[in-house]
């Protein structure tokens, strides 16, 4: 097993930085210290800071990536606070995902994300649904998930769901649960396939917080 070293790494990730067209790269820094990717620089929007984070966890070899871009709206997407709350109630209000019960509040550019919702992927709807939108700073997602089943129905159906679906490494992948906190531990053979498995634990009723611990393990 051959692994690449920081400056093979650094090189590949600021290439895909550069053919990701949501991405400014030359606002983004890249850093590479054993392994550790840190991105840094400040950005146009915040949709553009996941952005550029995604892109780096698609490039072969990255296994922790350090986000320390910050975001500085000027011009076309400068926003008022009022002017953000508003698109962000609009922005609730034609997506079905996210329940009635979620509120925001918006303070500097900085939305607040509020309320209960009884799945986990409504708390991530609520928080895609106003990252794009212009003005926005950042995201803090303060949204509660009321659990309705037991730990033990928690874990059987989280660890079901593994095993179903093919895209998880399900072998190498631990679940443990307290309550409706889910903790995965293991191995995965990719970011895709540790996205899928935290995606997996979201999915089973009753989950309100997975917590990730995979790690991933790659040959080149």
């Amino acid at each position: 097993m051959t692994m690449k070293t920081d400056t093979q790494l650094k090189h590949d990730i600021e290439a895909e930085l550069r053919w990701d067209p949501k991405v400014n790269e030359a606002q983004v820094g890249v850093s590479v210290d054993k392994g550790v990717v840190t991105l840094l620089g400040s950005v146009d929007t915040y949709a553009e800071k996941w952005a550029a984070e995604d892109a780096t966890k698609r490039v072969n070899g990255v296994r922790t990536v350090a986000q320390d871009l910050t975001v500085k709206v000027l011009g076309e997407h400068k926003r008022s606070d009022t002017e953000i709350a508003a698109a962000v109630q609009s922005a609730f209000k034609w997506d079905v995902f996210v329940p009635k019960a979620v509120t925001a509040q918006v303070r500097g550019g900085t939305v607040t994300l509020e309320g209960y919702v009884t799945w986990g992927y409504q708390r991530d709807a609520a928080e895609r649904a106003v990252r794009n939108l212009a003005g926005v700073m950042s995201v803090q997602n303060s949204i509660s998930i009321q659990p309705k089943v037991s730990a033990s129905q928690v874990q059987e159906q989280v660890e079901a769901a593994l095993k179903r679906q093919a895209a998880t490494d399900a072998k190498s992948i631990h679940v443990a649960t307290s309550g409706g906190k889910v903790t995965l531990t293991g191995t995965a053979s990719s970011w895709q396939s540790v996205e899928d498995a935290a995606q997996a634990a979201w999915a089973a009723p009753g989950v309100t917080q997975v917590v990730d611990h995979l790690s991933v393990a790659m040959t080149f």
